[in-house]
């Protein structure tokens, strides 16, 4: 009878062990596809074939005002922002396969949404009406 408990008991053990093994994360530097961990692309490179058992990720340049600015395992690179001057930017730093377009303000705008290094939604400075004059000149990041 001993001999039949520890053979119920051992079964749930295993399947537990099983389950856990499927759950193991990835390194820092891989993405999970299927039951693999994949090396990730460098920033400027997307996934073009997905790793296998046996060979490594295969990546390539973002092209076409592409870009990715981090590690990753995406098939696709993120389109370059549009700075448009009809709204009130301008390009302040281009885009590259490693990073994002930066806008910057046109004179006569300041910025209501800055970024890390720039900004992403400028306002027109308002303007004086006769009989009125300039207290304060406006910046780039406030109203005059």
């Amino acid at each position: 009878m001993a001999q039949f408990e520890s053979f119920i008991w051992t079964i749930p053990i295993i399947l537990v062990l099983e389950s856990i093994g499927s759950c193991i994360a990835c390194g820092r530097a891989e993405y999970r596809i299927r039951n693999e961990c994949c090396p990730m692309c460098s920033p400027g490179n997307h996934v073009h074939k997905h790793c296998t058992e046996f060979t490594s990720t295969s990546c390539v340049p973002c092209v076409d005002a592409t870009f990715l600015d981090e590690p990753n395992g995406l098939l696709k690179c993120k389109v370059c922002t549009n700075c448009d001057p009809g709204l009130g930017l301008k390009v302040k730093q281009s885009c590259r396969p490693s990073s994002d377009t930066v806008c910057g303000t046109l004179e006569g705008f300041y910025c209501l949404d800055p970024t890390k290094d720039g900004c992403r939604a400028p306002q027109r400075h308002s303007s004086c009406k006769p009989g009125q004059y300039i207290s304060h000149t406006g910046t780039r990041a406030t109203e005059k």
